[in-house]
């Protein structure tokens, strides 16, 4: 884990309210492993005074992307930031993805802004010989994401303005039996419906967790999620946790 001052390369709205942002940061690209965060302190002043966790969505060399929607005061300041301006950046943080020496086939699911950290995923899977597939899903055609390089897209959208019509988590599970495992990143809605339907009985299936961090390193305990082995702390033991390991049934109930 590294704290630096990184100056921002480029910072470009890739869709509507969606930006993509790229930074020099050496050590933390060397580091990153897919399903990892970093924080950013998303100010100059006191305010906002909780760092910004943000999905790793690429890197290269020295230089590490991050793909994100404005949601907020938080966001809204880094789609403001320029080239040249500095960030000041702690990561790489929690637990990654986990590929089994024995996977060849990666089925990747993503709902919304759930594509950031997959592509990531998706493209060092691809590069390491793995054939992977990832289904992007979305409201509409302007909300796809479709700058994946070396995997198989499947587009997904609401109102069958792209793609298929419907949900990602329901043509994920068509496509299961093909899938040695499977990797999701999404809203809670799509994990439960994934949880509701056996998506990946008998597999790995993993998915990775967003949720409100204060510290990002598991001291202040304000992303604790509900598990069937007890209480655990999304940035320290997650955020990437397996699908049939969360208590569901608990994690909706307190997570409205």
């Amino acid at each position: 884990m590294y704290q630096i001052s990184a100056p921002v390369i480029s910072n470009a709205e890739v869709m509507p309210r969606v930006y993509l942002l790229w930074v020099e940061a050496p050590e933390i690209a060397s580091d990153a492993r897919p399903g990892q965060f970093v924080t950013i302190r998303c100010g100059e002043g006191p305010n906002p005074l909780l760092r910004r966790p943000f999905s790793i969505h690429r890197t290269d060399e020295n230089k590490l992307a991050l793909l994100f929607d404005v949601v907020g005061q938080g966001t809204e300041w880094l789609a403001n930031r320029k080239a040249g301006d500095i960030l000041g950046i702690l990561g790489p943080l929690g637990n990654g993805f986990q590929v089994g020496q024995s996977t060849r086939n990666l089925l990747l699911v993503a709902g919304g802004i759930g594509i950031a950290p997959m592509v990531f995923l998706a493209e060092r899977a691809a590069t390491g010989g793995h054939s992977v597939k990832v289904i992007v899903g979305a409201k509409t055609a302007s909300q796809v994401y479709s700058d994946i390089q070396g995997a198989e897209l499947i587009q997904v959208t609401e109102d069958g303005s792209a793609g298929e019509k419907g949900m990602a988590a329901d043509v994920g599970f068509t496509l299961t039996e093909w899938a040695d495992q499977v990797f999701a990143c999404g809203p809670g809605p799509m994990y439960q419906a994934m949880a509701k339907s056996g998506l990946g009985d008998g597999k790995s299936v993993q998915v990775l967790l967003e949720e409100v961090m204060g510290c990002g390193v598991g001291a202040c305990r304000g992303c604790a999620i509900p598990t069937k082995q007890g209480m655990k702390m999304v940035c320290h033991d997650g955020p990437v946790f397996e699908l049939r390991d969360v208590a569901w049934d608990r994690f909706f109930s307190t997570n409205g």
